[in-house]
């Protein structure tokens, strides 16, 4: 009973893409754009792929390790190894609590977008205030979240092999070749403005991928940094529990080395080929101005975009918003599957009902957040010199203080208390090499802690308090 109530994946594939599939979510294609923009370009994807190498590569291995060898989920694998420890697995799993309660209102505005294409209303989309006055008003926002919503839950609803195995080698090769046409078709685009001004897509290539130091102080640096760390936790999904949960459900005989080298390349690769889609098709029409849109660069400049590109912008804003629809299922689909995963072993309930349970606690969380625009909104500063509103809040809360917290005491945990050998073995149980096996003692006891913990007291403000 227990183990047709668990389930697993069928295959190494299937985890290696169920894996990628939630680690290439809204992060790689909405944020990691933004980001590249706003820190110099090449300067931050040479600062990310470092991170990615090291400090993603020790906290993928640490989440996957302890996921197999516990074959239990978040809440109960650190108290299955340490019973004094069962407090960081109520912690991780606070995270994908948070996170669910925005994320489908995310994945609401990017279904509100499919059908603005499919109805020929792509000019619309393009004008000023179009985007803020869908979220802020009070009815179509909650319908597109729980349309989404519904999609995911039933993905989740059925189940690992049948549900989110299957939907995942479905629409992560699909996805991923959605991306390199659209990076592709992005390069070869060109505009002369009012000015006589020619801008092509290899300028914006070259504005993306090309570091720029100009200005560049050890401040700025930091500040680079810390946000290519920030995404890092919201790209790979690690340190919120999912990783753990996927862990639990992959077979003893994989090469867990091997496969979380190709989650590394999976969720990298889409993640730079999002910034060479989005970066590039921008410049062209807007310069170096429409870069500096920040979050709202997906939903108000590339609407721009698409409208200056006549009747093939709405075929492509088209294919480019159901390519960010599949993204944010799949990531929404781990996250609803953690929170899932753990009631289920802690109300000892079937997937059926406990999905059932969930969906309708995320819909009405995320009805909350969306009245977070209109009837309970509201400007809060925050304590790293931000200012929230309700969805902002819970972001925050989730990725800027529980992820790099939990993190800091992981890496304590396998680091000091049960020591790294204990990864180790895991990773080599199959018979296969940890190829890595050094640099991961190295991290995980001495540097991936120190940096931890400086992302965490930058995150609480308390930098700016000592300056």
């Amino acid at each position: 009973m227990e183990k047709e109530k668990k389930g697993g994946f069928s295959s190494s594939i299937g985890f290696i893409l169920s894996a990628a599939g939630s680690a290439v979510g809204v992060g790689n294609i909405w944020r990691f754009p933004y980001l590249a923009a706003k820190d110099g370009g090449g300067l931050f994807i040479v600062v990310y792929l470092v991170l990615v190498l090291t400090f993603g590569f020790t906290l993928l291995t640490t989440d996957i390790a302890i996921g197999r060898r516990t074959q239990k989920n978040a809440l109960k694998a650190f108290g299955s190894i340490r019973t004094g420890w069962s407090f960081l697995g109520k912690l991780t799993f606070l995270v994908p609590a948070f996170i669910m309660t925005y994320y489908s209102v995310i994945g609401g505005w990017v279904t509100k977008y499919i059908a603005v294409y499919v109805t020929n209303k792509g000019a619309d989309a393009a004008q000023d205030g179009y985007f803020t006055d869908f979220i802020t008003s009070k009815a179509a926002p909650v319908v597109f979240m729980l349309v989404f919503l519904a999609v995911t839950a039933f993905i989740v609803y059925c189940g690992v092999e049948k549900g989110i195995e299957k939907f995942s080698k479905i629409i992560m090769p699909g996805l991923i070749l959605m991306i390199i046409g659209i990076s592709l078709f992005s390069l070869t685009l060109h505009y002369t403005d009012n000015n006589g001004v020619t801008r092509t897509g290899l300028d914006g290539a070259v504005v993306y991928l090309i570091p720029n130091l100009d200005g560049l102080t050890l401040s700025r640096f930091l500040k680079i940094l810390l946000d290519a760390m920030s995404q890092l936790f919201f790209s790979l999904s690690v340190s919120m529990g999912i990783m753990i949960t996927y862990g639990s459900y992959v077979k003893k005989d994989v090469n867990l080395s091997s496969s979380i080298s190709q989650i590394e390349f999976f969720d990298t690769g889409v993640a730079l080929l999002a910034g060479l889609m989005i970066i590039p098709a921008v410049y062209v029409f807007s310069g170096t101005e429409g870069m500096a849109f920040g979050p709202s660069l997906m939903f108000v400049s590339l609407p721009r975009v698409f409208d200056s590109m006549g009747k093939a912008g709405t075929i492509i804003g088209l294919v480019f918003f159901i390519m960010v629809a599949f993204a944010a299922i799949t990531s929404c689909v781990s996250i609803m599957e953690t929170l899932v995963a753990n009631c289920m072993e802690l109300f000892h309930a079937s997937r059926q009902r406990t999905s059932i349970m969930i969906g309708i606690l995320s819909a009405v969380a995320a009805f909350i957040i969306c009245l977070g625009y209109n009837v309970l909104y509201f400007e809060l500063p925050l304590p790293n010199g931000q200012t929230a509103q309700l969805l902002d809040l819970m972001d925050y809360i989730s990725n800027s203080l529980l992820m790099p917290f939990i993190s800091l005491l992981t890496c304590i945990f396998v680091g000091w208390i049960i020591k790294p050998k204990w990864i180790v073995e895991e990773m080599e149980s199959s018979g296969h090499s940890f190829r890595r096996k050094k640099l991961y003692i190295v991290m995980i006891r001495y540097i991936t802690p120190i940096m931890m913990a400086v992302l965490f007291i930058q995150s609480t403000g308390l930098l700016n308090i000592l300056k």
